[in-house]
């Protein structure tokens, strides 16, 4: 039971699937309460202005390369294991997973625009800055190179290893540029919807992956397979976006 001073503590503001996406990760499967997220007023204030700012935005959200990564598990954390399995297929032997001490999975980096989706890549370990700044380096240097002579803007949030010193000055080195983003808004980014598209679409597949290898191939087939028109949609959703942070004076949007 949540005690009246530790709600009083919470000072997040993340929309309804990041909520889902994270008490899976230490594995609860539950319904979400309907309930307004608890948000600073520091924080509900940047992110007003920032909406603000980019308010009048329209072709400039065509213009930027949305970034981010994600964990996908195999098994949960606790004695109940998640696996993969068709509907009718609850209690075959195949279906049932040995107990484990520590949840597996596999983390994702991936990026996408407008006019193209980029890269998704395995981050094998702990993500700091000396990694992120290879991951960069690899995989968005060449994806940059490949959407041609028109200029972008970079689109990272603010984890640590986004923002450390070596990695802004990589990325200024590499005349990058960087749009600000505000602080704890995963739901104005729309690489969330993304990954639960992928999530879906690797679900909805026969094949159960029974390591982290398969599971990646499992994620990569499928996030080859993701459509212009999906990503398109996500984009043009930017706008509405911060229209409904703007409404709700800073506070989680329903996108």
């Amino acid at each position: 039971m949540i005690t009246e001073e530790f709600n009083k503590s919470l000072t997040i503001s993340a929309s309804k699937r990041t909520v889902q996406r994270t008490l899976h990760y230490y594995g609860f499967y539950s319904r979400v309460a309907k309930r307004k997220p608890l948000v600073s007023e520091k924080n509900k204030k940047d992110r007003v202005l920032w909406c603000k700012n980019v308010k009048d935005w329209k072709e400039e959200w065509d213009r930027v390369i949305f970034s981010d990564e994600s964990r996908y598990l195999l098994f949960k954390n606790d004695a109940h294991k998640l696996v993969w399995r068709l509907s009718d297929e609850k209690y075959k032997e195949d279906c049932l997973a040995p107990t484990v001490k520590h949840s597996e999975g596999v983390m994702v980096w991936g990026c996408f625009c407008k006019d193209r989706l980029g890269p998704l890549i395995w981050v094998e370990g702990n993500i700091n800055a000396t990694k992120y700044k290879q991951i960069l380096r690899a995989h968005l240097l060449p994806y940059l190179q490949g959407l041609g002579n028109e200029t972008y803007i970079f689109q990272d949030d603010n984890a640590p290893c986004h923002t450390a010193r070596p990695v802004r000055t990589w990325k200024e080195s590499q005349s990058i540029n960087s749009i600000e983003w505000p602080s704890q808004s995963p739901d104005l980014n729309p690489i969330e919807h993304l990954w639960d598209e992928l999530e879906r679409r690797v679900r909805r597949n026969k094949f159960r992956p029974k390591n982290k290898a398969e599971l990646f191939a499992a994620l990569k087939r499928e996030w080859d397979q993701i459509q212009s028109d999906v990503i398109v949609k996500l984009v043009d959703s930017m706008p509405r976006r911060v229209k409904a942070v703007l409404k709700s004076k800073g506070g989680a949007t329903p996108y």
